[in-house]
């Protein structure tokens, strides 16, 4: 049997979830989300929630503008899910440091920041005994460090349990533990998928399978999207005597606070397939990277660790569009480390795509054509 929907999302994580939630918001009803697992329980599930345009990086080019642009629409995103769901995200716009511990930490930053204020990025920078004004708990070993006003951080757990009510509530479709494996195509047309149950009809498919896109067989003409896993591990650390109110880079990791006390650390960088088992040396270069930030970590005992696994592209941005010479076939997918920070902008930019007709994100700069053209694919 065959279930017939207008659009099928293939992918239930926070990118797939917020593309189901802003369509129907603009008035499409029959939508259907197919995930592999359950939805939400992947790399988005495994995440830090992490809105840090600014101190990840040192540019201003189309991902920067990119991530700034779905950062500045968190507020009205957060507010919306509140009104929608009466679930608060924990939306946090305190700001974020970005904190060097050595002398060779010193140098870079000083570097960082020089070349921060060239591009006109929202950075400010602090002497040492200004950073322990913003948290009292840091190392005494601090040498200096940036402050991103900009910059913060959602509880992505429940920014998932926002958008799993927001779906079921309103009527969208949600088929678990079924995988996708194949687009069908006839006269240029995307007219169905093929999955590991029934085959699932639509006039419209996004794929929002991040780490699992390549798996896709994208008609029988085209190639897989090279994308592929990159594992991360976190560690969380019980509520307890430290506060930490913001957001803590160093080179070698970083902590997340979160509102009921609990402090997250990570992250590690694993190209390791499609393994997400949780590496003791990891564990330990976890903990080693939280205790250089606040030493009264170091007596504590994670109170949980576990991994997920991120969608990297070769190029490392995000792949967003409509596959081009397939008329309904878009992606959305390879967010790798900021699928959490993109998923507004994701959403209302696939919307317009799907809706309007508009085929051009940031001048074609994420398109997946930008693969067949370089002919940097994986071919069946």
């Amino acid at each position: 049997m065959t279930m017939i929907t207008d659009v099928l999302i293939v992918g239930g994580g926070v990118i797939g979830l917020s593309i189901a939630r802003e369509l129907h918001r603009r008035g499409i009803r029959k939508i259907t989300i197919v995930e592999k697992g359950r939805c939400g329980l992947e790399a988005s599930w495994a995440a830090a929630g992490m809105l840090a345009p600014n101190s990840e990086t040192e540019v201003v080019d189309d991902f920067y503008r990119l991530c700034n642009e779905s950062n500045s629409m968190y507020p009205g995103f957060a507010n919306c899910l509140m009104g929608e769901t009466g679930i608060d995200i924990e939306l946090d716009q305190n700001g974020t440091l970005f904190l060097g511990f050595t002398e060779e930490d010193e140098i870079k930053l000083a570097a960082r920041i020089q070349d921060q204020r060239k591009a006109g990025i929202d950075a400010i920078e602090l002497e040492r005994q200004e950073v322990f004004e913003f948290e009292p708990f840091l190392s005494p070993n601090v040498r200096g460090g940036i402050f991103y006003p900009s910059d913060g951080h959602v509880e992505n757990r429940k920014l998932l349990a926002a958008l799993c009510v927001f779906a079921k509530s309103n009527g969208i479709d949600i088929v678990e533990n079924i995988s996708v494996d194949s687009i069908i195509i006839e006269k240029g047309r995307v007219v169905a998928v093929s999955s590991s149950e029934e085959p699932f009809a639509a006039d419209v498919v996004v794929l929002a399978t991040g780490a699992w896109t390549s798996f896709i067989k994208l008609g029988p003409d085209l190639c897989r999207l090279p994308l592929k896993p990159i594992r991360g591990q976190m560690q969380c650390y019980p509520s307890g005597e430290i506060n930490v109110h913001h957001v803590v880079y160093s080179p070698r990791g970083y902590v997340v606070p979160r509102r009921d006390g609990r402090i997250l650390t990570g992250a590690t960088i694993g190209d390791v397939g499609f393994n997400k088992l949780v590496d003791p040396m990891e564990s330990v270069m976890l903990k080693r990277a939280a205790t250089e930030i606040i030493p009264a970590l170091s007596p504590l005992t994670p109170s949980g660790e576990w991994a997920g696994l991120r969608p990297f592209a070769p190029d490392g941005l995000p792949v967003i569009g409509k596959i081009e010479g397939l008329g309904g076939l878009f992606v959305a997918s390879g967010h790798y480390r900021n699928g959490i920070l993109l998923a507004p902008i994701t959403a209302k930019l696939m919307v317009e795509m799907i809706l309007d007709g508009s085929n051009q994100v940031f001048n074609g700069a994420f398109s997946p054509s930008r693969f067949w053209s370089k002919q940097n694919v994986t071919i069946n």
